[in-house]
């Protein structure tokens, strides 16, 4: 049965299994997954689920980043996972389900706290969450039956707390089997307007699937077999589906064999297959504000300053699935909060072609109700090209073609955005982009201690160390 084959899996894989390159982007996840949440620590939802988890206050518990307050590990894992997801600025894998596994984090250091964690565990618990998300994700659609893709997030949660909580395989099984039964989320989350729930929906998955853990650990049972079962997660959600080898073992092997590192034919780690973001948007748009960004710079050298205004329409040529997530709906033409915003095409490229730049400024309410963005959105005319139909999720094109008032044309297209992994960010850009993030909130000097902190995590022996250089200064 699946679940008993993954708790085998969490219970074998080491640290010392993990090559040096899964190490390495480890903890570039962690770095820019704490930029993206203190990048986010003044958005209402995250004050919302920040206020809640300080209602219950926990002597040893797990700290609420930003504050010294300490609260349950499944609470800190619900407030903090939100500051991670709300800018929609973490990383990104794209598959059969789309998901961002960063959203872990939060739970790997909630529980890590609590456990005082070493660097090297938080690691193991870290890749292991990516590992298993990543997999769900290219072995079954969930969008497509109507289910939102944080579904995989109890499951992934689940079974990075049991691996820092120590718990034996049976035990781990059992956490999986309560984190799938109850535990289903609906795609309604992200059709039409999108509200602050979006923010939430994965770091309440993650807090479910701690909690799983938790209970797992005092010893609750679960229904089995959850996956396979009359009523369980196959036959209601997913479909029918096989879970490809896993990073470190070797292909052919059965089920249950010692993971190992990534030489020696043994299977590669999937973290290594996922995308840091560069700009503040729904990653299938990154595409689409390199290639307006680059079209408005040759406008502007070839038509001069008035070329903006002379643009009569833009066509946004894409691919299925990106057109069904963020240039479909008619609320991407006329975006009313920021949730709505960072998933609209029309709106990314309105934005990028006239401010030249897209950041969280991008989305502030002075931007959203500006008539020069509603007007130019109005001529964006988001088309599928037959040409891109089976290059997704390998490659994620995009091609602007720009129509000016003269009738003259100019064509853009852009493949793989920077922070893809055929297009990978350079450390220094990942530092640069959490200080962009961080130093305000944080202070300068308190983010560079972060920053030197994260690049030797593997030597780190307590992780709860980490939690007074994340305090806000004015918190």
């Amino acid at each position: 049965m699946l679940a008993e084959r993954l708790a085998d899996y969490v219970h074998r894989l080491s640290y010392r299994d993990l090559p040096q390159a899964v190490v390495h982007e480890a903890k570039r996840r962690v770095l820019d997954s704490l930029g993206c949440a203190f990048g986010a620590w003044r958005a209402e939802p995250c004050r919302i689920a920040r206020r809640l988890a300080a209602s219950v206050k926990v002597s040893g518990g797990s700290t609420l980043w930003g504050t010294d307050c300490k609260t349950t590990p499944d609470l800190a894992t619900f407030a903090n996972g939100a500051m991670v997801r709300y800018l929609d600025f973490n990383d990104t894998y794209l598959s059969k389900e789309p998901a961002h596994p960063s959203d872990n984090l939060s739970a790997v250091l909630a529980v890590g706290e609590v456990v005082r964690a070493s660097g090297k565990q938080v690691i193991e618990a870290l890749v292991l969450a990516y590992e298993l998300h990543c997999r769900f994700c290219d072995a079954a659609a969930l969008r497509p039956r109507g289910w939102d893709h944080v579904t995989y997030g109890p499951f992934t949660a689940a079974v990075a707390a049991a691996k820092l909580f120590a718990l034996p395989a049976a035990r781990t099984a059992q956490a999986i089997n309560l984190a799938g039964v109850a535990n289903i989320a609906l795609r309604q989350t992200r059709v039409g307007d999108l509200s602050m729930w979006k923010a939430c929906a994965f770091s309440n998955a993650a807090r479910n699937g701690v909690f799983a853990a938790m209970l797992a650990r005092q010893g609750m049972t679960g229904p089995a077999p959850i996956f396979e079962g009359e009523k369980g997660f196959m036959k209601l959600i997913s479909g029918p589906f096989e879970l490809s080898v896993l990073g470190g073992e070797k292909p052919g092997k059965g089920a249950g064999s010692a993971p190992a590192g990534q030489e020696g034919g043994r299977t590669p780690f999937k973290i290594l297959d996922t995308y840091i973001k560069h700009y503040p948007v729904e990653y299938h748009a990154q595409t689409a504000v390199e290639a307006a960004l680059a079209l408005r710079q040759e406008l502007l050298e070839m038509e001069g300053p008035r070329a903006l205004a002379d643009i009569a329409e833009v066509e946004l040529g894409s691919y299925d699935v990106a057109i069904e997530i963020i240039g479909r709906d008619p609320e991407k033409w006329r975006p009313r909060t920021r949730e709505t915003a960072d998933h609209s095409f029309p709106y990314c490229v309105a934005v990028a072609l006239l401010d030249g730049t897209v950041t969280l400024a991008s989305f502030d309410r002075k931007r959203l109700d500006d008539p020069a963005v509603h007007t130019l959105m109005q001529k964006v005319r988001v088309v599928p090209q037959p040409e891109f139909a089976g290059r997704y999720p390998e490659s994620m094109p995009t091609r602007i073609t720009v129509k000016m008032a003269s009738g003259k044309e100019y064509t853009k297209q852009v493949d793989d955005p920077l922070g893809h992994p055929r297009n990978p960010m350079l450390d220094s850009q990942v530092e640069e982009k959490f200080l962009g993030l961080a130093a305000k909130p944080l202070g300068h000097a308190r983010a560079r201690k972060v920053i030197e902190l994260i690049r030797q995590l593997e030597s780190v022996k307590d992780i709860g160390i980490l939690m007074p250089l994340l305090r806000i200064r004015d918190g």
